[in-house]
């Protein structure tokens, strides 16, 4: 009872100013907005209000931040859906379902299983952030460290490299090619520069976003002008049909899932929703009697996803709230904004200002259950685009890709790697290579290397001693038999 009672007083204090609402509502649809725009992501948006909140109250600067990131995070699913562009690399598992589904006539599905899983994701991160805060990062700083995170991106690896390719060899292959694009940029030991051809903006190696555009946006851009040019192109199809309460019931077993992968992953400090999604996707394939479905339009694929990248918003915030570790990039800026407040994020803000925890909490309750409504309303007119006549949607898309690589960065060579995403990933999938599989790479590649070396330096490089740690070793043996089964499958199955 004196939770609810807490909760009920967080609500009151949110709705209870004019101008509280006010922020709350623009933090809500900015985030959706920005999120859903490629390249220019929630993120963008965050560093663009980041001065601004110095002049609210600090429960307001905190509470606008954190509703960006719920709403945010569930923005990109739209764009990947319905355009093979995923807004954020959160959402680039979501593509991987969502837009063949869309070519087969069913994005109205797609977009509202993601509208729907999205919602409950969040809305049950929300509800355990608050009970568990406390408890469960102090569990994960005890008993989580490098080795165990290298041990879980290994893991994931070992799951996905099974998705989108036409083989398991090219798949395994994508997922190589994905982790050798991921060296590229400075040894996270040594800081020594390494494949950056004497180019000195390669040091920071390729970003995600020019190379997920390039990899989803252009290639499929190339894709679809090559079968225009031969008289093979299939418009898109509008699909309104949302899915059935038997279809989400369904999937039962794969939103709880989720939300569990979700969770886990939000509460390791520095990892976030982009791992979870992943390892949602990951573990919906894995625990699938029907694998080979997967990359084609199967709903389980959306619903994994979006399910488990929100599951990771409200368990994000446990780590920043409990112990001041930010665990992704937005949280990150909410340490700064807790710091203009002359406030410190961790165990004392609890006691110091418990009525800046509950509007907080209350307001990722709230736009989680925002995105449901809101986002069920903007589906119907969203689908229309895909009635525009390709010849002037390509170009379109072309040019928002292009300023969303660049505005990034502001590099022209983050143009360049988008073009030759592009090229490459259209080569590749007419061989029936895995582009999901490349995208994977890049990104956990890049995780994976830094915590495998921080966890060298741990053990005292002493690779038989991460086999004392009892959780690194499980996720270590179970992706090594994943690979062994994928072997098994790939010698056994008729040719």
């Amino acid at each position: 009872m004196i939770m609810v009672e807490k909760f009920l007083a967080g609500s009151a204090a949110l709705f209870g100013d004019p101008i509280t609402i006010a922020i709350f509502v623009f933090g809500v649809i900015g985030g959706m907005l920005f999120g859903a725009i490629p390249g220019v992501s929630m993120l963008t948006l965050a560093a663009i209000l980041l001065p601004f909140t110095a002049d609210l109250d600090p429960a307001q600067g905190v509470m606008l931040f954190a509703v960006i990131y719920c709403t945010g995070t569930y923005g990109g699913a739209i764009t990947a859906i319905l355009f093979n562009i995923p807004g954020a690399p959160e959402n680039a598992p979501t593509a991987f379902d969502g837009y063949p589904m869309t070519r087969q006539g069913k994005s109205g599905k797609a977009v509202g299983a993601a509208v729907l899983c999205s919602a409950i994701g969040g809305v049950a991160s929300a509800l355990v952030m608050r009970a568990a805060t406390e408890p469960l990062a102090n569990w994960a700083i005890r008993n989580i460290g490098p080795p165990e995170i290298f041990a879980l991106v290994f893991f994931g690896l070992a799951v996905a490299s099974s998705v989108g390719g036409r083989t398991i060899w090219k798949g395994w292959m994508s997922v190589l090619l994905g982790l050798l694009i991921a060296t590229i940029g400075q040894d996270p030991v040594g800081g020594i520069n390494r494949y950056n051809f004497g180019y000195t903006d390669l040091a920071a190696g390729i970003a995600f976003v020019p190379a997920i555009l390039g990899f989803f946006a252009v290639s499929e851009i190339f894709v679809q002008a090559e079968k225009k040019a031969t008289g093979q192109y299939d418009a898109p199809k509008v699909g309104m049909s949302f899915p059935s309460v038997l279809e989400l019931w369904a999937h039962k077993f794969a939103v709880v899932r989720s939300i569990l992968v979700g969770f886990f992953c939000g509460i390791l400090p520095g990892i976030g929703a982009t791992l979870a999604a992943f390892m949602g996707y990951g573990e919906a394939v894995r625990w699938s009697k029907n694998k080979e479905e997967f990359g084609k339009g199967k709903l389980e694929g959306v619903i994994s996803s979006e399910t488990a990248n929100n599951a990771a918003t409200g368990a994000a915030m446990i780590p920043l709230l409990a112990l001041g570790l930010p665990g992704g990039a937005l949280t990150a800026m909410m340490v700064a904004v807790f710091q203009m407040h002359d406030l410190e994020p961790g165990p004392l803000v609890f006691y110091n200002s418990p009525e800046l925890i509950w509007i907080v909490f209350a307001a990722m309750f709230y736009a989680n259950l925002s995105i449901l409504f809101i986002g069920l309303l903007e589906t119907k007119t969203i689908l229309y685009l895909l009635k525009i006549p390709f010849q002037f949607l390509a170009p379109l898309i072309l040019l928002l890709a292009t300023i969303g690589a660049y505005i990034s960065r502001g590099l022209v060579l983050d143009v360049m790697v988008m073009f030759g995403a592009g090229i490459i990933g259209f080569l590749l999938r007419r061989t029936g290579y895995s582009i999901p599989g490349i995208v994977l790479g890049l990104i956990l590649g890049k995780i994976g290397e830094q915590n495998f070396a921080q966890g060298m330096q741990m053990v005292h490089y002493d690779p038989v001693t991460y086999f004392s740690r009892p959780i690194c070793t499980i996720l270590i043996i179970a992706g090594a038999l994943t690979l062994a089964a994928g072997i098994y499958r790939a010698f056994s199955t008729p040719k």
